[in-house]
């Protein structure tokens, strides 16, 4: 998908997302229905969900997709590298990435972004794969850190 359709789209997905937060002061209800907006109206999401931060490791929690990997390694993968180093991770080809963590070997590319607390506190990840090779890039990047501000707002 083109930039300029992917950020109209991501537009249309945000101002759906924001009329549904009120609803709820959950953020786990919240982080749901994000999850489930996002993985239906964005075609090459293969799998979207949630990993947080429990007793030091990265465990599974809302998610659209196939099975999930219930836990992930302490600082493997591009999940732990979002938290490690407190920044959005765009993986063009998974197969590139040293110690990428195979849950589906259909996946081909990832994102992950960094979850904050109210008090901007790292709690976690969302982490968004991709059949495709490249489908990430700053668009999503900027349109997903955004959409996660609602969680706590």
């Amino acid at each position: 998908m083109d930039k300029n359709k992917k950020q109209g789209r991501y537009e249309r997905i945000y101002k759906q997302i924001a009329k549904l937060m009120p609803k709820t002061n959950d953020p786990y209800a919240r982080m749901s229905t994000i999850i489930a907006v996002l993985h239906h109206k964005m075609e090459t999401f293969f799998w979207t969900g949630f990993y947080f931060l429990k007793n030091g490791k990265l465990v599974v929690g809302q998610y659209q997709g196939p099975v999930a990997c219930q836990e992930l390694a302490k600082d493997t993968g591009v999940c732990w590298a979002g938290i490690n180093q407190q920044k959005p991770i765009i993986v063009p080809d998974v197969e590139k990435f040293p110690g990428h963590i195979a849950c589906d070997s259909r996946t081909k590319s990832e994102i992950v972004i960094p979850l904050k607390d109210a008090n901007g506190d790292i709690i976690g990840v969302l982490d968004v794969d991709s059949n495709e090779y490249n489908s990430f890039d700053e668009v999503d990047e900027r349109m997903l850190t955004q959409l996660l501000a609602l969680i706590f707002s």
